[in-house]
């Protein structure tokens, strides 16, 4: 590969010509070879800090924040060129700073299209300006979390002259335990009751109660995402043992709701709401309660991929009808324009939510030998996306 890389690349991009198979090593060679030649590449270092992240090392996310607050010190705008030039729009993305779970991934959901993304990061050290570049939507993709409420109470008291999509103030009520506080009593949805709960609270010595929560509960830290450090803990001893193990000050918790179906496994749904309306964005299938896409064994298991085939061309007419009535009252509840729902279904036929976010991952990055089926879904899903874009750009700002 020549040493023709455009200025910014962004998440996207970056993951496109891993899979293409151009790896990491070779990214990282040439992203290294453009920041020896000007120390001062800011748009390289942004790269080389998402590419640490691609890797999925653990210890790679220090360095890679690390060289984010390198970059943000020379420059904090950056643009994914749009596919399609002339660009027909600007959408100016307010990001902060973090790993690829801190931010909504806007990048992969306008892949191959005429929007030019102009990527303006912020947070600590680094306050939202005063000026901002010319632009014909904000759309704010700063996800929440602990670490971000201070930004984004900063973007909910600005006034914009340009619609903005996902308000702020909507984002700041996404934290998990105030998304159960406003989903569980909403008709056909079944959440657990989330607590937001300190160290010493899980440590009373109650032998068959976690602060209060029966056994046994789902427990994880404050603003852990992808799984570290969530557990299933059956009683007293496994909670000291999860305590000792794991650093937190604070801790979600929550009673485990058994959502096998009658073979056993454990089907999670993905399921992205745009402008209203759900779509099928994938469905893993486990054995075990813990249910990730990666881990799953999708990619091995042909009759898996079978069900997430049905699940999503039959969607309209079986998932989505059979839970409307509970995806309408989520959505009228949120208030926002984009997010995504991860979720099961009970026993008993009711929707139950895991996570509601705006940061979770929505791509077109699967083989299509292997998910043939998951083309046609996505481009229906940007196809929306660029739909609300043109829509919210002829509305009065917010």
């Amino acid at each position: 590969m020549k040493d023709d890389l455009p200025p910014y690349i962004g998440f996207a991009g970056l993951w496109r010509l891993e899979l293409s198979g151009i790896g990491i090593p070779a990214l990282g060679r040439l992203l290294e070879a453009r920041m020896t030649r000007n120390p001062n590449d800011a748009e390289a270092m942004m790269d080389m800090a998402t590419l640490s992240i691609l890797t999925l090392v653990p210890e790679n996310r220090a360095i890679a924040l690390a060289i984010q607050s390198r970059a943000l010190a020379l420059r904090r705008l950056y643009r994914i060129r749009a596919s399609r030039q002339p660009a027909s729009l600007r959408v100016l993305a307010i990001a902060s700073l973090g790993d690829m779970t801190a931010i909504t991934h806007v990048d992969c959901l306008v892949e191959a299209s005429d929007v030019d993304l102009l990527m303006l990061y912020a947070g600590p050290g680094h306050p939202l300006p005063e000026e901002l570049p010319d632009h014909d939507l904000v759309f704010v993709v700063a996800g929440e979390s602990e670490a971000n409420r201070a930004l984004l109470e900063d973007i909910a008291g600005r006034r914009f002259a340009k619609p903005v999509l996902n308000a702020a103030e909507r984002i700041l009520g996404l934290s998990r335990d105030a998304v159960s506080s406003t989903l569980r009593a909403l008709p056909g949805v079944a959440m657990p009751e989330t607590l937001k709960v300190t160290r010493a609270e899980l440590d009373r010595a109650d032998p068959d109660r976690a602060a209060g929560v029966a056994f046994p509960v789902i427990v994880r830290p404050l603003d852990s995402q992808g799984g570290k450090d969530l557990a299933k803990v059956a009683d007293r001893a496994a909670l000291n043992a999860y305590l000792a193990a794991t650093p937190a000050a604070d801790f979600y918790l929550a009673p485990f709701i058994d959502y096998s179906s009658t073979d056993g496994r454990f089907r999670k749904f993905r399921v992205v709401i745009v402008d209203g309306r759900p779509y099928a964005c994938h469905m893993a299938i486990s054995d075990h309660w813990m249910v990730h896409y990666v881990n799953a064994d999708m990619d091995a298991n042909g009759l898996k991929r079978d069900e997430e085939a049905k699940f999503m061309e039959d969607f309209d007419h079986g998932f989505g009808s059979r839970h409307e009535r509970a995806l309408s009252a989520i959505d009228a509840a949120m208030g926002l324009d984009y997010y995504a729902i991860d979720c099961a279904e009970t026993r008993g036929g009711e929707l139950l939510v895991f996570e509601l976010d705006t940061a979770m991952l929505v791509h077109a990055m699967d083989p299509a030998d292997l998910y043939p089926y998951k083309g046609p879904q996505m481009r229906n899903v940007f196809s929306a996306f660029r739909r609300m874009l043109d829509e919210r750009r002829s509305a009065s700002p917010k």
